[in-house]
């Protein structure tokens, strides 16, 4: 999908910029000065697309026309043209993506960011035969889950293939599968590959997401907010958030594919929560599988996938949970310190999957990690519109979780 680049995005890339132009004077020089970062920092081929057409870019040159600019040689089903490198997307995550964005600003042309938006899917990399070696093990990234296959994404490529095990593996949407391969096929131009899953893990930082952004909200004074009726002593877990004084406040980017900002009957979540009222759990887990599959920073379908199962399989919901959890963390980053209101909309998907994280650590017994959860969440959101303070002292207490005391799902 396409992003925009917002006003930090834009202070970032007019850095990246000058760094790139900085012994570089003329036109043709400055061209040849963009020309060697792409040399240096973009290995080729690289999958990208083309007015929303996948194609592999096989070389990025100047001809010495300052008026065309920098080229890119791209080849699609055995043809080679050649457009504008400004015309190219590659996949936001990589860093084709962000020098293209760059050079693009230069231009004077809106610098977006990832592959261009539409009101059809964009066309996927299809993975080819020499992409698996059947006498190697693979890594593949889930995207998607069916009833004995997985839609997945080859571990450091953009290129996608369905996976069919040998037996039936419960993973889910994020997590990374290590497969040894028997067979690779192709079947109505879709690529198929089956074999058996030996392990599964979550590690997010291998898939190559990109962080969602955090806009900055002006600072949280907890002098300003309401502790209680006047005269009365701060609870237990206050103390030491009043004590730490203000901080910056965040509201953190919420991606849902599928929804029209223009339009909020778009809505997929809202359409998936529908269809579980009416009793098509089913339904709902396609809509929320099918929003991942286009990009699994959704925090939103992870955690409602979460919920979904909880009270029959919790380990599998705190699986749901975790991968949301820690795809939130990349925006997060080492030693955040910063407040995520409630009442800034976007950051509930993330205290959802933060909630719900808690909740399943705690039924499956582990009550000190789930304690350190609640109080994260109080330390995040110390407005606490989830409860987080009647979760905290029991769980710390190592009593059980239950049900009819520990409250609802968000």
């Amino acid at each position: 999908m396409t992003r925009i680049c917002d006003e930090d995005d834009a202070h970032e890339l007019e850095g990246l910029v000058e760094e790139i132009l900085v012994d570089a004077t003329g036109e043709d020089e400055q061209l040849r000065a963009f020309l060697q970062v792409f040399e240096d920092s973009v290995q080729l081929p690289a999958d990208a697309f083309v007015i929303g057409q996948p194609v592999s870019v096989v070389a990025i040159d100047h001809d010495g026309n300052t008026r065309r600019g920098l080229t890119a040689a791209c080849q699609q089903d055995g043809d080679e043209h050649v457009v504008g490198l400004s015309e190219v997307r590659f996949p936001e995550s990589s860093e084709g993506a962000r020098y293209v964005a760059a050079y693009r600003k230069w231009l004077g042309i809106e610098p977006a960011v990832g592959t261009p938006a539409s009101s059809r899917p964009a066309k996927r990399h299809k993975a080819k035969a020499d992409d698996i070696d059947l006498n190697e093990h693979i890594e593949l990234v889930v995207l998607a889950m069916k009833e004995r296959a997985a839609r997945c994404r080859i571990l450091g490529t953009g290129r996608e293939i369905t996976l069919r095990p040998s037996e039936l593996w419960n993973v889910i949407p994020g997590e990374v599968v290590t497969v040894r391969p028997r067979k690779q096929w192709s079947y109505a131009g879709h690529p198929y590959v089956s074999g058996e899953i030996e392990k599964s893990r979550i590690d997010i930082p291998v898939l190559g997401l990109t962080p969602l952004r955090l806009r900055d909200e002006g600072m949280w004074d907890p002098a300003e907010q309401y502790w209680g009726e006047e005269g009365e002593p701060l609870e237990e877990w206050a103390m030491p958030i009043v004590e730490r004084g203000p901080r910056p406040q965040f509201e953190m980017e919420q991606v849902l594919p599928g929804s029209d900002p223009d339009d909020p009957d778009t809505d997929p979540i809202l359409e998936a929560n529908d269809l579980r009222a009416a009793g098509d759990t089913l339904g709902a887990r396609k809509v929320l599988a099918s929003m991942l599959a286009v990009d699994l920073r959704c925090l939103d379908a992870h955690a409602h996938l979460g919920n979904y199962t909880f009270e029959h399989l919790p380990e599998e919901a705190l699986r749901h949970y975790e991968v949301g959890v820690r795809i939130g963390e990349l925006a997060l980053g080492e030693g955040f310190d910063g407040v995520l209101p409630w009442g800034l909309v976007d950051n509930r998907p993330f205290l959802r999957c933060l909630h719900g994280f808690g909740l399943g650590i705690w039924k499956l017994g582990r009550t000190d990690e789930a304690a350190a959860v609640f109080e994260r969440m109080l330390w995040l959101n110390p407005s606490d519109n989830q409860g987080a303070r009647a979760l905290l002292f029991p769980a710390r207490a190592g009593e059980p979780w239950e049900k009819d005391e520990d409250g609802e799902l968000p």
